[in-house]
């Protein structure tokens, strides 16, 4: 089985939302603990969150994850490339691969995980390199990227993520498809959160009936 570890993107400024995200409460905890008990219910280890402006308040609301490595991102504000390459840096030596998400999705599924890591064991032989969903056919988080590839993060720049190494290895690229579009909705605007809440409120229904 290879070791798979966890990095977590939630150094984000929050402009368009206007307060900081990944404080906000949703369904009775702050938004960013939602992915994070996602990924409690795997096997992946260990799990990195990098943090920026919010980190004191993240940690405070953290306290309870003794399996959470906390990172502080000090120049946050050059873009997700940053993160990414603290992420990285901190983790690569200690895993076969790492599974990258967006502290601001709260509704990705322990399915979705489970059916990326299935892939990359499946494939890993094979040659393939990053394992990836597509939500109703769109592309999204989170991402799974073989430890071969890691140091390809280096050079990456701005607020553009992965996105180039991504489409560089679009060959030894595999996706797995979901019908749920909700998995790989991140928030951005209060609108966003407001979806989500009649998205989970819909669920809680649906599960009373």
């Amino acid at each position: 089985m290879p070791k798979i570890g966890v990095i977590i993107l939630a150094a984000g400024m929050s402009i368009r939302m206007g307060e900081p995200k990944l404080l906000i409460p949703l369904a009775g905890k702050p938004l960013f603990r939602h992915v994070i008990d996602s990924i409690l219910g795997s096997s992946m280890q260990p799990i990195h969150l990098v943090a920026g402006e919010y980190i004191e308040e993240i940690r405070q609301e953290s306290e309870d994850y003794p399996e959470l490595n906390i990172i502080h991102n000090p120049n946050y504000t050059d873009g997700m490339s940053t993160s990414l390459k603290l992420g990285v840096q901190s983790i690569k030596e200690h895993v076969d691969a790492v599974m990258i998400f967006l502290a601001d999705q709260p509704l990705t599924s322990l399915e979705v995980i489970r059916a990326l890591i299935e892939k990359y064991i499946e494939c890993k032989d094979e040659g393939v390199r990053i394992v990836r969903p597509k939500y109703k056919g769109k592309e999204g988080h989170p991402i799974l990227v073989d430890a071969s590839i890691l140091n390809e993060f280096h050079s990456i720049k701005g607020d553009q993520g992965g996105k180039s190494i991504i489409k560089k290895y679009d060959a030894v690229t595999k996706t797995v498809s979901f019908d749920n579009s909700m998995w790989g909705f991140d928030i951005d605007t209060p609108e966003d959160i407001h979806k989500v809440k009649l998205h989970l409120d819909s669920m809680q229904n649906i599960e009373m009936k």
